[in-house]
């Protein structure tokens, strides 16, 4: 039971390139925006041309999102990846399929 329940507990996110500011990639966690934060953020993504969005298991998002950091840093670096790329990187940290 406690594995189902660490299993449905996920954060959201997208990965987009700023078209407004620097044009570069960025990451926004969904579910982790406050009130003070939310409308700002998803105002600045939703500009912003999007390259992917998915889920990843809060357990164990701190690695996730280092994952996630590299990847932008590669993006911005020239590098060209695809959906596939970022799922193969995440693979252990996105939910099951149900």
């Amino acid at each position: 039971m406690a594995a189902f329940i660490m299993e449905a507990d996920k954060v959201m996110f997208e990965i987009y390139r700023e078209s407004t500011y620097t044009g570069k990639y960025q990451v926004v966690y969904f579910t982790e925006l406050n009130e003070h934060n939310k409308e700002y953020e998803i105002n600045r993504a939703m500009a912003g041309e999007h390259f992917y969005d998915g889920f990843i298991k809060n357990y164990r998002k701190d690695e996730a999102k280092e994952i996630i950091d590299g990847l932008i840093k590669r993006l911005n670096e020239g590098e060209k990846l695809t959906s596939n790329d970022i799922e193969t990187a995440l693979a252990k940290h996105l939910p099951e399929a149900r």
